[in-house]
């Protein structure tokens, strides 16, 4: 009779590195302490390390952390959504607000621009046209994130030739 001998199985634990993707879990708050937003209760949030698509400060936190990893990082303006500019209010046609059918001043709208989607805030609104402030709504802003690193694996080369990390199932486009 053969004698079992129980096995070891050793996890790899992997540093995050570019072309990782990273799967967190995050709170971010202002510096009252007001939660801005968070994923609890959601799936994680999928990120292809060293590809844009996250603020510099989250990106500089993550690496070389792991999966298990649980952490907050202040990120200072420079790093996030940068500096207010007070020079940044253009008329937009009210047709290409993207988001809600009534908007008031404080909203804040999508815009479809030559570089993509970009996040507005109405500053006043006409019939025809609406005044809008470009400037990221976390623009000036010291964000506090409170992060929990849930997995971190290699990315597909469909996930690196897309500059983005693909969700549960494939694309999350």
């Amino acid at each position: 009779m053969l004698k079992s001998h129980p096995v070891q199985i050793t996890k790899i634990t992997m540093q995050i590195t570019k072309d990782n993707v990273v799967l967190f879990h995050y709170t971010l708050k202002n510096d009252e302490d007001q939660v801005i937003e968070s994923s609890a209760g959601q799936d994680a949030t999928a990120y292809l390390q060293g590809h844009g698509g996250m603020i510099r400060g989250v990106q500089l936190a993550l690496e070389g952390k792991q999966a298990g990893d649980k952490f907050s990082v202040t990120v200072h303006p420079i790093d996030g959504y940068g500096e207010r500019r007070e020079d940044s209010i253009q008329s937009v046609p009210v047709k290409h607000l993207i988001g809600a059918k009534k908007w008031r001043p404080g909203m804040v709208a999508t815009v479809q621009t030559d570089n993509g989607q970009r996040q507005v805030s109405i500053v006043k609104m006409g019939k025809f046209m609406a005044k809008v402030d470009t400037n990221h709504p976390l623009a000036g802003q010291i964000l506090h994130f409170d992060i929990d690193i849930v997995d971190v694996r290699e990315a597909t080369a469909d996930e690196i030739s897309h500059g983005h990390a693909h969700g549960t199932g494939g694309h999350q486009h």
